[in-house]
């Protein structure tokens, strides 16, 4: 896809700042901060509303559950439709939606309403998040040419991380000055309310339409390329594995109120430290030339981050733990801007929507699914026990995945992986693409 911004691109002449440079994609950075922000304050507004009023880690695990069960459900078809219709119309009815929920939230937290209505907005904010994520995921290619994609999954993580850090601490103190979540809830209906006038204002590119197929052969074609094209396969599911089992965070309401003691506003920065660390990384990945080694990158950052999350579960002082979610955040970074990368620039326009929606189920699954399992052990062993047996989980499976997955140990330079073909139809061809730039990338 032609671009009218498109430059030489080479090492030498590295701009950090190449993707902010093209306008459609400020607007889409700029509109998904905001949404972002609004979608943070309410993942901290529901923890502590819940377990203010219920007071069980269970329930705790049961807000991950609720938003991640519609994501598995929804997943293949939502990819599929966002081969099939365009994009952009997608986001803006997506963001409509979340708008809606939003405010019936904030109308449920004002009346004190039952918990179970709390839980139901939560499962429609999931079954959005399933349509909205592959959606969201495949257009940005159509406003950024390849040269310049790994600049803006970098930026875009920042732009991600820094909403993760203004989101939880505005959370806090909001919750602190009010005494109650419904001020929260309205605040995220009106962020998302912003993100549709961005959306609106974007020029996307035509796509390429996905080829009717039948059925299930079409909504499966995503699994099916993810799975064959090996190297894709293996970084996917090192993270969901990897977060899938040390989800220190959903368990941050415990240690912030049990065991480090701490009022809203430190909950709040705790919340919010994990992203402090992604956004300087994000920063400082941005300012460097593309990583050369990126699988031995993406290995090395997810044993840290198991190493990570073992010290937060130990730890009974504040500041150390501040420091280890740091550190969660910082190389967990790492690991989303190589993963991101690789997905978008390994796949042809006419799947990305499917290829997408697989990696918002992996998403999700290490997210939502992530919390439900650090829930249930919490509630039957103990926080501390849920934690620490996460990290050393996730330390067993990178060694594993470094033996298993030898062409994940060899994948070189970042967003330079792929020169021959224009278009990549089939895993194949990928893989031999890989094969073929190796030599001179790793």
């Amino acid at each position: 896809m032609p671009h009218r911004d498109e430059q030489p691109s080479s090492d030498e002449a590295h701009d950090p700042f190449s993707a902010l440079r093209l306008a459609d994609f400020r607007r889409f950075m700029g509109g998904n901060l905001v949404s972002v922000i609004g979608l943070q304050m309410q993942s901290v507004a529901v923890g502590w509303d819940i377990y203010d009023r219920t007071g069980e880690a269970l329930n705790l695990g049961l807000v991950g559950l609720v938003q991640f069960l519609p994501v598995l459900f929804l997943a293949l078809p939502a990819g599929h439709t966002a081969d099939r219709v365009n994009r952009k119309s997608i986001l803006l009815v997506c963001m409509a939606a979340m708008t809606t929920v939003s405010a019936t939230m904030t109308w449920i937290s004002y009346t004190r309403g039952p918990i179970w209505g709390m839980y139901a907005c939560l499962g429609l904010v999931g079954m959005i998040r399933a349509f909205q994520q592959p959606a969201k995921a495949a257009i940005v290619p159509l406003i950024v040419p390849r040269e310049k994609f790994a600049n803006a999954v970098t930026w875009s993580t920042g732009g991600f991380h820094l909403a993760s850090i203004g989101g939880p601490a505005l959370a806090g103190g909001v919750i602190a000055w009010a005494g109650h979540a419904w001020t929260v809830y309205l605040l995220d209906a009106t962020c998302a309310a912003s993100f549709m006038v961005l959306l609106w204002r974007m020029r996307v590119p035509p796509q390429q339409r996905a080829e009717s197929e039948p059925g299930w052969v079409a909504l499966a074609a995503g699994l099916r390329y993810v799975y064959q094209t090996k190297v894709m396969f293996a970084a996917l599911a090192l993270d969901m594995v990897a977060v899938l089992l040390g989800g220190a965070t959903a368990l941050i309401p415990i240690f912030a109120d049990d065991i480090l003691k701490v009022d809203a506003v430190g909950y709040g920065w705790l919340r919010a430290m994990p992203a402090i660390g992604a956004l300087l990384m994000a920063f400082a990945l941005a300012a460097l030339p593309p990583i050369q080694k990126a699988g031995r990158a993406l290995l090395w950052s997810v044993v840290g981050f198991g190493l990570a999350t073992i010290v937060f579960g130990v730890s009974t002082h504040f500041a150390l733990s501040l420091a280890a979610l740091f550190m969660i955040g910082a190389l967990d970074n790492i690991s989303v801007v190589i993963r991101h990368t690789l997905v978008q620039t390994l796949t042809p326009d006419a799947m990305r929507g499917r290829v997408s929606a697989v990696n918002s189920l992996f998403i999700g699954a290490s997210n939502e699914l992530g919390g439900f399992e650090s829930g249930m052990v919490a509630h039957y062993f103990g926080p501390v026990l849920s934690v620490v047996t996460g990290g050393v989980g996730t330390l067993i499976v990178v060694g594993l995945t470094a033996l298993g997955y030898p062409e994940l140990r060899r994948y070189g330079r970042l967003g330079g992986v792929i020169s021959p073909p224009e278009k990549v139809d089939t895993p194949a061809d990928v893989e031999a693409a890989i094969t073929d730039t190796e030599a001179t990338t790793v």
